[in-house]
């Protein structure tokens, strides 16, 4: 109706075209790959990482005490303002955005694990010691169930860190990546392919966080019950 200038906010039907587009000409394949790749990555590395921290740290006082600030330190900067500097040690390529997602996850993932450790009641695991449970004991039917309730419920934000990382990352120094046509597009003032790289990163998205909606469905099936 003329309401609204397509140069700043595009119909539509341009927005799926340029969506379109982007997939029939085949180049948006190896942008993908880069995205998905760095994301999940540093998304596995985050996790891994955070829950085997939380673990020593949530078990070790000595290793809290140093842990615990630096975390603490971490979580209280904007994460992404280190992208220049992971660029800088790393490189344009797939190791600084990996870096990135994964200095994201992390920090989210080890308070999940640490905090979850604490939270269980003291009590519970002295009647557990005391009915001759030992320490794998301990740790599989307390600990750890404990643990994936908190992680669980962190898991669909670590998602979003994670390709935040991995966009932000090629957005500031990249040769391909979803966040390398975001610069390009913007570089170019192109609004309809920025809102349609927004819509893709969307999807995407919403999927991931459909499957761990499921994936914690499925480990915490006790508690749908």
């Amino acid at each position: 109706m003329g309401w609204v200038d397509p140069f700043y906010a595009p119909a539509p039907s341009a927005i799926a075209g340029a969506v379109g587009g982007l997939f029939a000409d085949g180049e948006i394949y190896k942008h993908l790959e880069a995205t998905f790749g760095a994301a999940l990555l540093g998304l596995g590395l985050g996790l891994a990482g955070g829950a085997i921290l939380g673990f020593i740290a949530a078990l070790l006082r000595p290793v809290a005490e140093l842990l615990e600030p630096v975390m603490a330190m971490l979580n209280a900067i904007p994460r992404v303002i280190l992208a220049p500097l992971f660029i800088i040690w790393l490189g344009i390529g797939l190791a600084s955005k990996v870096a990135l997602s994964f200095i994201l996850v992390v920090v989210l993932t080890f308070f999940s694990v640490y905090n979850g450790i604490r939270d269980v009641d003291y009590r519970l695991v002295e009647r557990v010691k005391t009915l001759g449970g030992g320490q794998w004991v301990l740790l599989r039917e307390v600990y750890i169930p404990s643990v994936v309730t908190w992680v669980m419920g962190s898991l669909k934000v670590a998602v979003g860190f994670a390709f935040t990382g991995a966009v932000v990352g090629e957005f500031v120094a990249s040769s391909r990546g979803l966040g390398y046509l975001l610069a390009f597009a913007q570089s170019t003032y192109n609004a309809t392919l920025t809102f349609g790289l927004i819509f893709l990163v969307l999807v995407f998205v919403m999927i991931l966080f459909t499957l761990s909606g499921m994936l914690e469905r499925h480990l915490l099936r006790w508690k749908y019950r």
